[in-house]
């Protein structure tokens, strides 16, 4: 059964983590107890599991750590899975341990590997001890992705999931559930466009609070409280206030709240209060609610692939500093594929500004990073026509005279 004790810190890692990302690599050693800190690497959900798990273990031995690889994985050849799962020897030795890093890859082979059937094999057990004990659990990418009580398992097509693809052992599974009971994980989020996902699968299964891990970034998570540390951010999803129109034949929402938090900003879900990062805090307070406010820019965009890279996080930013209250994107499939389902569905997300819209901008770290806290997020579907376009026409001679004359 998936832990409620918080006892220990989490720390979640969107993917593609640099490995110079000392910030992040660190922090995981720091928070194990610093120099000598035992880790246990867990390369189980890699498909290349011994490449993948030297490159982890030499990034936290540079920060001091005492890390190993545990030779757990389905694509580590010579291995028999269900001994190495069950040696007392080796699961002794990462309940040791300070800490526990899983890769990334395929979350699936994690959960199926140490969880098999929802029940917990004595490895998983060790696992959560370490944690019970104050120790860290930490992961990337598929890594990240096990963290809460229930995961996305293979979810990959975020306008199907949109339009309502939702099962049960395909789209979403049990995780390990390690972080608070109302937060689910996702990872990759600004990069692969993935509020379009989070969104239903919070609805679905009924979670208040998501957490959108980019790329380059992690969140470290000691039970309510959320820091964000790395090169980039995460969006914090919230549907406390939200609601849905259940005539509508399609998924949609209203009031949800989003807020983007960047490194060093800090938040805490039982308090809903923000703290942003200190180089922020030196910057004037961005309130576009304010009288008098005076936008900083002025450019207004549509966002025609809303759920393209960076898309959600650039609308958010045209939000807070531009000269209009609402911001408009489109999520749809300009060319569907053969024998899709609901084609011609699309969802138009409306961000809005309201009561506590505010935020930050720095360039205290050599780029322009931002904090934006409580946009208002609406989600409506529409219908698409196909093609969405079609090529203008050449005139007659005698049109183009005609409309000379």
């Amino acid at each position: 059964m998936p832990s409620t004790s918080q006892a220990g810190t989490v720390i979640v890692i969107g993917g593609a983590l640099k490995s110079d990302s000392d910030a992040v690599w660190q922090r995981i050693v720091d928070e194990a107890g610093g120099p000598g800190a035992p880790i246990a690497v867990f390369p189980t959900a890699a498909y290349e599991p011994e490449r993948i798990a030297a490159q982890i273990v030499a990034s936290l031995n540079r920060c001091g750590a005492r890390a190993e690889s545990v030779p757990l994985a389905p694509h580590l050849e010579g291995v028999d899975l269900q001994a190495t799962l069950h040696d007392p020897a080796l699961i002794a030795r990462v309940a040791a341990s300070r800490a526990v890093f899983f890769s990334g890859g395929a979350q699936e082979y994690l959960v199926d590997t140490l969880q098999p059937d929802g029940r917990d094999t004595p490895m998983l057990a060790a696992i959560r001890a370490v944690f019970a004990a104050g120790g860290v659990i930490a992961g990337t990418s598929a890594g990240a992705a096990v963290m809460s009580r229930l995961m996305f398992r293979d979810a990959m097509d975020n306008l199907a999931v949109l339009r309502g693809q939702w099962r049960a052992g395909q789209e979403y599974d049990r995780g390990f559930g390690f972080v608070v009971p109302d937060l689910l994980v996702d990872q990759h989020f600004l990069k692969r466009g993935r509020i379009g996902r989070l969104l239903p699968a919070m609805r679905r299964l009924g979670y208040r609070f998501g957490l959108g891990v980019d790329e380059n970034a992690a969140v470290v998570i000691k039970g309510p409280s959320l820091e964000v540390i790395g090169g980039s951010g995460a969006v914090l999803v919230d549907l406390r206030e939200a609601s849905q129109d259940d005539a509508l034949p399609a998924f949609n929402l209203r009031d949800a709240r989003l807020s983007y938090l960047d490194h060093g900003d800090r938040h805490d879900l039982a308090t809903g209060e923000t703290t942003p990062a200190a180089s922020k805090l030196c910057e004037p307070r961005i309130e576009p609610m304010a009288p008098g406010f005076a936008p900083l820019r002025q450019s207004e965009r549509y966002f025609l692939d809303i759920l393209g890279d960076g898309c959600i996080l650039a609308a958010l930013v045209q939000l807070l500093e531009g000269a209009h209250d609402e911001v408009h994107g489109l999520a749809y499939r300009a060319k569907p594929r053969a024998g899709e389902a609901l084609a011609d569905i699309g969802f138009e997300f409306c961000l809005r500004r309201g009561p506590g819209l505010v935020g930050w901008r720095s360039a205290a770290r050599g780029c322009e990073d931002h904090t934006v806290l409580g946009a208002w997020l609406d989600v409506v579907p529409v219908r698409v026509a196909h093609p969405l376009f079609t090529p203008l026409a050449a005139e007659s001679p005698r049109m183009v005279e005609s409309a000379a004359g």
